[in-house]
C-alpha cells in the first residue's frame, strides 16, 4: 500500500497540536529542516521536541512559537554556538515560556530505547553527580537492588514520541527506508514512536530497498507517510548527496540575535516560500550545485545469496 504524500499532507495529518515530536536524531546530519519548516508554516502549537542535537531547527521552531517543551541534550547552532531564540525563550519568555528537560546525548538515547523496548525506564550510572537529576524529573536517582552495598543508579524514564520524523537517503512508497552514514539515535526514536514520517531524498522501487535489508532502519508498518523531498535536509548534510552549508548556519546566527532579525529570516526562508522547491530556488542553482557530492565513494557490495 502506498503511503506517499506531500509534506503538507503529512504534517497536517500526523503532527497535531500538542504532539511529542522526535527529530534531528543524527546530530549534525540528516536533520529534517523541510518538515520543520512546514510545521512552522502550518502554525502548529504546544509541541514537545525530542532529540539530541538538532542544530538550529529546534531554535527555529521555538522562535516561531510552536514549542512548549524541549527534551534534548543541547539546543544551539553547531557552527556558531548560541541558539538565540532558545535563549530568549528560557531567559525572557519570548515568544512564550518553555519547559526544558535537560538530557545528555546518552540519557536521551536511553529514554528512547526504553520506550522502544516497552520498558518504563533504563538504569545507568551516567550523569550521577551532575545537576541534571535535580532539574529533570525524568532522571530519577535510585539504588541498585541487586547490590548489597546499595550502589547508586540513575533511572532514565522512557520517552515515547507521538511521531518521529526521519530524513533518509531513499525510501519506497510502502515505508521501507535506507539510511547510511551517522545514524545517531534514529533507530531508537523510530522504534519508540507511535508513528514515523519518512522524508526521503528520493523514492525508489521496493526491490531496491529489499535488496539490502540490513540498511532498512524502521519497520515499514510503523511508517504512516513517505514524502519525497530532494534537498529536504539542507543546510545539514546528507551522506552521498550533498554537504553542509556552513554559511547558512552563520547567516542565521548573525541575523537572529534580535527578535526582529529572526522574524525577517523566518519570512525570507520559511513563511515566504510555499515549499522546499521554492526554498531551493531562493537558495540559487549555483549555491545548491556547489554543495552536491563531488565524487562517488560507494561501499563494497554485499551478496545475500546462499
Amino acid at each position: 500500500m502506498s503511503k506517499r504524500m506531500t509534506m503538507k499532507e503529512a504534517i497536517e495529518r500526523f503532527v497535531p497540536d500538542g504532539s511529542r515530536v522526535a527529530l534531528g536524531l543524527c546530530l549534525e546530519s540528516l536533520i529534517p529542516f523541510a518538515a520543520g519548516h512546514e510545521i512552522v508554516r502550518q502554525g502548529k502549537r504546544h509541541l514537545t521536541l525530542i532529540g539530541p542535537i538538532s542544530d538550529m531547527l529546534f531554535d527555529q521552531l521555538i522562535g516561531a512559537g510552536c514549542v512548549d517543551c524541549v527534551m534534548a541534550a543541547w539546543v544551539g547552532n553547531v557552527s556558531a554556538g548560541l541558539a538565540h531564540c532558545f535563549r530568549r525563550a528560557v531567559e525572557q519568555e519570548v515568544p512564550h515560556p518553555i519547559e526544558v528537560r535537560d538530557h545528555s546525548n546518552f540519557t536521551i538515547s536511553l529514554a528512547l530505547l526504553a520506550a522502544a523496548l516497552g520498558a518504563p525506564f533504563i538504569p545507568t550510572r551516567s550523569v550521577l553527580g551532575t545537576d541534571l537529576p535535580n532539574t529533570n524529573p525524568d532522571l530519577v536517582e535510585s539504588t541498585n537492588p541487586l547490590s548489597e552495598a546499595g550502589e547508586p543508579l540513575l533511572l532514565v524514564r522512557a520517552i515515547q514520541p507521538d511521531v518521529t520524523i526521519l530524513h533518509v537517503q531513499r525510501a519506497d512508497e510502502e515505508g521501507h527506508a535506507h539510511m547510511w552514514g551517522n545514524l545517531g539515535i534514529s533507530v531508537e526514536a523510530a522504534l519508540a514512536a507511535k508513528a514515523v514520517i519518512v522524508v526521503a531524498e528520493e523514492v525508489v522501487s521496493r526491490d531496491v530497498l529489499l535488496s539490502d535489508p540490513n540498511r532498512i532502519v524502521v519497520p515499514a508498518h510503523k511508517v504512516v507517510a513517505v514524502v519525497e523531498e530532494p534537498g529536504g535536509a539542507h543546510p545539514s548534510p546528507v551522506q552521498g548527496y550533498y554537504g553542509r552549508d556552513h554559511e547558512m548556519y552563520h547567516d542565521y546566527h548573525r541575523r537572529t540575535r534580535t527578535v526582529e532579525g529572526f522574524h525577517e529570516w523566518l519570512e525570507e526562508w520559511v513563511l515566504g516560500v510555499p515549499d522546499r522547491a521554492a526554498y531551493l530556488d531562493r537558495l540559487g542553482e549555483a549555491r545548491w550545485q556547489g554543495l552536491q557530492r563531488k565524487q562517488p565513494a560507494p561501499s563494497a557490495s554485499a551478496d545475500y545469496g546462499y
